[in-house]
């Protein structure tokens, strides 16, 4: 079937301005609902939580979905990011400034926090990622788990090698200020898929890409395939430190214990489940996976159970994840309604089933 050449097609700058007004409206409805106490202040809780899990989820996706490796070791940037995040914070006048509602002193405070748990993040990537990416499949899980083990002992056990209080250990870092609000956790969430999605679309992105298809070939063809690993993995590593960033002022407690073995498989299971290489996927079942045992909780006893079996039936049905490999483009279905694919599709199923 020959395509249409008069076929209409949305300019660019036209396309970034449909997908503004589209997340504008989405968070003007949500942050309308919260003001008027229609979303209660335990349901906003959970939307800056489904937040948090998207920027985890979707950073994981860059190492598991686009890359193709497997690495088993994300809580450790997470936590390295939150407790950098923290102990800035704790440092800075920041907790007064909230106190006394002077919100805007605080933001560069809070800007520069998030800044530094990426930065500090993305560095333990490049430490961890140059040696651990040699290795493949089963032998990178590996390695990256016990890389992740590593840095919770170290966030446990530092304060007495170093003989002063640092992280206070396995009691925790406390009284953080609590500086992670719906709107701060929303604009991460949009900046965090609007770079990612960037850097994917460009000769990088497709460098990465070709790595996940096929190695050998990609390095045949001549990509530096041990700089665009390494690049994978940092990207990850470094949006996953603002995850832990902002996971450490949503909650204002840090524990080494909160980002154990268990945290990684969640995040794992967020990008499984949801397709792996569709950030779409990541962001639907990050949200999917973080509500449903809150909308359980009236089933204690019951509510993992569920959950689990929610999981197994998914990979039954659905073994490539809830999306697979696609990523939405609402662009896309404009340009197909402005030139009828969608109805000459429909009119199609429909002959089809007659």
């Amino acid at each position: 079937m020959k395509k249409n050449r008069s076929a209409i097609r949305i300019p660019m700058p036209l396309r970034y301005v449909i997908n503004l007004i589209l997340i504008v409206a989405v968070w003007f409805v949500l942050n309308s609902l919260i003001q008027s106490g229609v979303i209660t202040n335990y349901w906003s809780g959970i939307l800056i939580t489904v937040g948090i899990n998207i920027i985890l989820a979707t950073s994981l996706n860059v190492a598991t979905g686009y890359l193709g490796q497997l690495p088993l070791g994300h809580a450790g940037f997470m936590a390295v990011g939150a407790y950098a995040g923290g102990i800035f914070m704790k440092a800075m006048p920041v907790q007064e400034l909230l106190k006394s509602g002077n919100t805007g002193a605080a933001i560069p405070y809070i800007l520069l926090a998030l800044l530094i748990s990426a930065i500090v993040a993305g560095i333990f990537g490049i430490i961890i990622g140059i040696p651990a990416l040699r290795l493949r499949g089963d032998y990178l899980a590996i390695i990256t788990l016990g890389f992740g083990e590593i840095i919770r002992v170290i966030l446990t056990n530092i304060d007495s090698v170093i003989g002063t209080d640092f992280t206070y250990g396995a009691a925790g870092l406390k009284r953080i200020p609590k500086y992670s609000s719906f709107t701060l956790v929303f604009i991460c969430v949009v900046v965090c898929c609007y770079i990612i999605h960037t850097v994917m679309k460009s000769r990088h992105g497709r460098a990465i890409l070709a790595i996940r298809d096929n190695e050998i070939a990609a390095e045949a063809s001549g990509v530096n395939t041990t700089y665009y690993k390494t690049l994978a993995f940092v990207v990850s590593a470094f949006f996953a430190g603002i995850g832990g960033g902002l996971y450490a002022g949503c909650i204002g407690v840090m524990a080494p214990a909160k980002f154990g073995f268990m945290k990684s498989i969640e995040i794992l299971v967020m990008v499984v489940l949801g397709g792996m290489g569709s950030m779409l996927g990541s962001v639907l079942s990050a949200t999917f996976l973080t509500i449903l045992p809150e909308a359980l909780r009236a089933f204690a006893d019951y509510r993992m159970v569920v959950y689990s079996l929610a999981l197994v039936v998914m990979m039954i049905f659905r073994p490539k994840g809830l999306l697979g490999s696609y990523d939405f483009s609402m662009s896309r279905i404009v340009e197909k309604i402005m030139n009828g694919e969608l109805f000459q599709k429909k009119a199609k199923e429909g002959k089809d089933h007659e």
